[in-house]
């Protein structure tokens, strides 16, 4: 396979003594958009290894996100990675999507199998004429354009896994099938994610895995996040955040937890970080504070 377009993204995210990048998702709105693009501006300082923006339910957002994900190729010096579902599209779809971010100008790929529409846990039904796995979206990436494809881990079992084992089995495969990285659904102990490393390692596959952060603003938002795609919050970070009971100081004891947890990854060799940012610069800029990070 070329790799005419850059770099590939394990060199990406080699580059330095650590890599950090960017998640956001398409808006809904005018005010939305001018938030997203604040926030794609007050971090761009921060050299990411690349920005990605994710894919509404069911392909809800498509053109907005093929829009944006061009955007920040022509508009910025950031490599943006554009989210792909197999979710309600079928091969023939998926291909002519594939052909619209070449034509602008985007050669990273995160390629998700996606949820149903009904959530994350609801039974998984493909596409009639579309593709079942995320292991035959990397590959239809690969037969059809010069695409460094990602793809999703999941520390504490995907809600439809049968064991942890099972997860590693395709993360390996998603691997063998021409995934360069991964980046994991959000967590908050660090054991769960370098459990999650040992496992893909030990079946013999040394892609980059790299942490999704996601810090808690609002412990009952994240809960219900948690329970849709199988994160659990610990007791012990439940006790700390519940200790306050004002607004900002809730919001502060989340930023140290996140802070904290960062720390705890790169110390234990951790490739970088990823934040999921939900288009608001504020809390990442806060851990990178505590984290020392300068842009």
């Amino acid at each position: 396979m070329a790799t005419g377009h850059g770099r590939s993204m394990a060199e990406l995210i080699g580059d330095g003594d650590r890599s950090v990048s960017f998640e956001f998702f398409p808006p809904k709105d005018e005010a939305g958009a001018e938030r997203l693009w604040k926030a794609i501006n007050a971090l761009e300082p921060y050299q990411p290894s690349f920005v990605s923006v994710t894919y509404g339910a069911g392909g809800s957002t498509r053109d907005m996100t093929v829009d944006i994900t061009g955007r920040i190729a022509r508009e910025t010096s950031m490599t943006p990675v554009a989210h792909l579902t197999c979710v309600g599209h079928t091969r023939q779809e998926l291909e002519k999507i594939l052909d619209s971010y070449t034509e602008a100008g985007v050669h990273h790929l995160m390629a998700l199998r996606g949820d149903p529409p009904e959530g994350p846990r609801a039974p998984w039904t493909p596409t009639e004429g579309g593709l079942t796995y995320a292991t035959d979206l990397v590959e239809l990436a690969r037969s059809r354009g010069d695409f460094r494809i990602g793809v999703a881990a999941f520390p504490e079992r995907h809600p439809s896994s049968e064991s942890l084992d099972h997860d590693a089995d395709v993360l390996a495969a998603k691997a063998r099938a021409g995934a360069e990285y991964a980046v994991t659904q959000m967590f908050f102990r660090a054991a769960d994610y370098f459990s999650l490393v040992e496992r893909v390692r030990a079946r013999g596959v040394d892609l980059p895995i790299l942490p999704g952060i996601m810090p808690i603003l609002n412990l009952n938002a994240i809960r219900r996040q948690g329970d849709l795609v199988g994160t659990e919050v610990p007791q012990d970070i439940i006790a700390r955040i519940s200790a306050h009971t004002e607004p900002e100081d809730i919001r502060a004891e989340g930023i140290s937890l996140a802070a904290e947890l960062c720390a705890e990854l790169l110390d234990g060799g951790a490739p970088g970080l990823h934040f999921y940012t939900l288009n608001n610069s504020r809390a990442t800029l806060e851990i990178f504070e505590r984290l020392q990070i300068t842009a």
